[in-house]
Formats: structure tokens, sequence, C-alpha cells
């Protein structure tokens, strides 16, 4: 922690000393807006009204940031969520659906969060342009979706993409490509915000570029700037105008999350005829998720707790699976008009997350960043459904590309469903070690994706390929220690094996 970061902590925490507090925190925020006023200043004359909101933006979280102590929630008033806060799917699928669907899918608009780079994965340019199953990449599965449902009920759902300044040119390029299908398609840009020294608490950059050298410098504050984001964009209104009044958001990596017929029927038309205004899918934890941010009552309200937010004591009670059992999914359905009344209001409260990076050179920053559910206290008439784990289905990581690109899921019309030949439906957990973790490694070590209906559990670490037509079955490990090499023959069957050593398969 730098030396000032310390002293303001300091002031923070001693009772009695707000005075001395709020000195310094004027200090750093004049500090601030004097920086701030000399990157504005570079700014060329049609880059002058975005810039100015974005900036203005981050001043606000800023401000934010310098007033909040501590761990922001009181571990003492967390509770357990009602029962009837947190509806199991089951009795919302029970329903059915109306005869109307289409007109209730008609006030609908889909919103993907598409400010991801696919860096993580080893590729350049957007995540959501990575191809996943079959050459289709996130966003042709998405624009398919969307268009199979306008196709079958002749409606008009449009698909809105929040963009980030690091996907938004590459996104624009792609979506030539889709002006023939029966999909509107808008785009939003996220705000572009400073990072900032951790020593100084200053912005690193000194002008308004964000090219070359520069990119460093800025960064997407999160997903919780969509509600800003979209309001100031003028779209919420276009599309509120239009009689849209839902929106489904989602990750754009997300491939189980498509439009549910039965959500959106319980919110257009609800049993009690009280309108939710804030819908959270959350579903059953697994060892896996112990970290995924929890649905609590705190203070008579839902509220979402992340793992940040924990006092370090109770982290350990946090990620317990029997005392909080569901996590986010990051699947929201909001109501378009409680989105436009509470930013008028300047009323959506959401935590702030400090998120520490070094950059390429060693320099230590932070950026301030805020999530999209974390508004759900600020709405009216929230509700969880505990959805089925299929409608969360994220690809993060290569292992997870495996499983969706193998014959555990079919594709149709854009949707991948579990196959039907898989006699239990849980996933498999597949662990592939470091020489995979590049999708173009990833595609190199394996000349077909194995048979993968009847695995339980697969770990590969090391030099490892596999042929085609091999099939895992069981609990496999296939380890190559550093030096070794071992190539899996093409047809090989393996099931509960260990595989180590080296194993070398060469033409002659």
């Amino acid at each position: 922690m730098s030396a000032l970061l310390q002293d303001f902590s300091k002031a923070m925490s001693q009772a009695g000393s707000s005075q001395f507090q709020e000195v310094i925190r004027q200090e750093l925020e004049y500090s601030m807006k004097v920086e701030l006023d000399k990157i504005l200043a570079t700014a060329h004359s049609n880059e002058i009204e975005h810039t100015k909101k974005d900036l203005e933006g981050f001043k606000k979280l800023f401000h934010r940031f310098l007033q909040e102590k501590g761990p922001s929630v009181d571990w003492g008033k967390i509770q357990r969520p009602p029962e009837d806060s947190i509806q199991p799917y089951e009795k919302i699928k029970a329903r059915g659906l109306p005869d109307n669907i289409a007109s209730v899918l008609n006030k609908l608009v889909v919103v993907k969060l598409n400010g991801g780079l696919g860096t993580s994965m080893g590729c350049k340019g957007p995540k959501s342009l990575i191809g996943v199953r079959n050459e289709n990449t996130f966003l042709d599965l998405t624009v398919q979706q969307i268009e199979h449902l306008n196709k079958s009920y002749n409606t008009d759902v449009p698909l809105v993409l929040m963009n980030s300044f690091n996907t938004d040119d590459d996104t624009k390029k792609i979506l030539q490509k889709y002006s023939h299908s029966r999909v509107k398609i808008y785009t939003f840009n996220q705000s572009r915000y400073p990072r900032i020294n951790k020593e100084t608490l200053l912005p690193i950059a000194k002008d308004v570029s964000y090219s070359g050298e520069n990119t460093e410098c800025w960064y997407p504050p999160g997903h919780g700037d969509i509600y800003a984001s979209f309001y100031n964009s003028g779209l919420l209104d276009n599309l509120i105008a239009e009689g849209k009044e839902y929106i489904f958001v989602s990750n754009i990596d997300n491939l189980g999350a498509t439009v549910d017929l039965y959500i959106l029927n319980h919110l257009m038309n609800p049993p009690n005829g009280k309108r939710c205004e804030f819908v959270m899918e959350v579903t059953n934890k697994t060892r896996a998720d112990v970290k995924g941010g929890t649905l609590t009552q705190y203070e008579n309200k839902l509220r979402l707790v992340e793992i940040a937010q924990v006092p370090k004591a109770h982290v350990d009670e946090f990620k317990s699976v029997s005392k909080f059992k569901i996590f986010n999914t990051n699947n929201l359905w909001i109501a378009l008009s409680a989105i436009k009344r509470l930013q008028e209001k300047n009323a959506i409260d959401m935590e702030i997350i400090v998120n520490p990076k070094t950059l390429d050179g060693g320099l230590n920053v932070i950026q301030l960043e805020t999530a999209v559910g974390a508004a759900i206290k600020s709405f009216e008439n929230s509700l969880g459904i505990n959805v089925p784990r299929s409608r969360f289905l994220p690809v993060k990581t290569t292992s997870d590309l495996l499983l969706v690109m193998s014959n555990l899921y079919s594709l149709n019309a854009g949707s991948l469903t579990m196959s039907e030949k898989r006699e239990f439906p849980t996933v498999p957990l597949v662990k592939l070690g470091s020489s995979f973790t590049k999708v173009q490694d990833y595609l190199r070590r394996f000349e077909s994706i194995p048979d993968m209906l009847e695995l339980d559990h697969l770990t590969v670490s090391g030099d490892v390929t596999f042929g085609k037509n091999v099939s895992l079955k069981g609990t496999v490990i296939i380890i190559a220690n550093h030096g070794d090499r071992i190539d899996i023959p093409a047809g090989a069957l393996l099931e509960n094996k260990i595989v180590s050593g080296n194993l070398r398969i060469l033409d002659h």
C-alpha cells in the first residue's frame, strides 16, 4: 500500500479525526480534478462531449471511493433471504405460457455484455469473436438464437451489445455480416475511465488518446457501468418509446443464457399482479463456485454480496456450500422504466470494486469498477429465481471450450443443450494444463475432440496430444513430466486410467 493510501486509511480509521480525514479527502479530490481537467483539455472538438461524460462519471466514482471505509458489509446484518424471495424455476415453469406469448416477447430486449477481450485465452480482439462450435463464434450463436425466436413467433426482439473501447471497432466491422438476419442489432459503449497510480492516486494518462502506448492508461469500469452508459447513449429512451419494457442482460460468453419464455411471462404477468423491477437468476453452488457472489437479505432488501466485500474473518463462512447455497449467474432481467427512473434520480447504488493491476512496465495501478448485479438493492420488488445449472455455461478457459465443443452438447438454432445420450446431467470436471491455455495451442493438440459422453473427470498436464476419435470415460488423468511427451493414439479408449511418462507415436 502506498504511503498516501496508508495515511488516508489511517486517517479514515481514527475516530474523532473527521476534520483531518476531510482535509486529506479534499486535497486528493482537488488534485484529481486538476489532472482530469488537463486530460480533457487535450480532447478534439468531436471527443469533448463523451470524454467529459466519462470523466464526470469517474469523478463521482472516485469521490465515493474516498468516502468508503473498510469492507462494505456488516457481517452481523447478513441474513438468509426469505423463502419467497428466491423462487424455484420449476414453480415458474409450472404456470405454463399464455396464448399471446408473441406480444410478451415484443416487450423484450436482449443485452449482451461484450466489453471483454480474448487475451486470457491467448486471442487478440473481442472475446465474442472466438469460434466455439462448428466455427460459430459467441456472437454468431447469440444472433442465431434471437433470429430463431423472431422467426418462430413472428416477433421483433432486438439485440443490444454493450461494447468497450477495446471491442467496439472490431465488433462493428463484424456486424455487417448480420445485415440480412432477422435481428435488429444496436450497440453502445461502456465508459472509458483512467487507471490511477497506486502511489499517488492520480491518473497515469496525460492525454485522452488510448492507442499505442496509451492503451494501458484506460479501462472499461466493469459491467455495473451499463446503467449510466445505456441511459447516456439515448438508446434506453428510444427502446422505451418503441414499447420495450424489459432487458435480459447476460455475459456474451455464457452459452446457457438464452431467452427463457417462462421467466419472461412471470415478469410480464406476475401471479400477484405486482411486477418485479429486477430478477436475478441464481443457481446452486458446487465446490467449483465457492467464490461466486451470493444473494442475501440485508437491511430488508435483497442484496448481492461478493467475496471482495466479505471481512477476512468470514471468507470461509461465505464459501460454505451449506450456508450460502446459491450464486449469481449474472443472467438478469431488469425493467427499462426502473433504470430510467433510478438513473435520473442518481439512485443506483453499487459497491465499488477496487481492482489492483500491475502494468507491463511494473507500475502498480488501481481501477475502480462496479458490478451490474450489485444494483439489485436499488430496485423495487426484486426477485431471485433458482434456475437449472444448464443456464450457466460460461466459457472462461480452454477447459470450458473443450466441454462445449464436445459431444456432451448438441447445437440447435444457436442454443446448446446437454446431449440426451449423457446418462447424468452433471458436467464433467475438466482441467487442462498450461500447454492448452491459448486457443491455438489447444486446437493443435486435439486432432478431433474426444468422445466425452461418459467422462466424469479429466486432468491433462504437460506436453500431451490427442489423435482422432479418442474416447474418454470415468476419471482420466494424463501427466507428461517436464521433457516428456505423451501422444494419445487415434481411436484409443481410456476408461479410469492414469497415463504418465513418455508415449511418442511417430510416422515412419
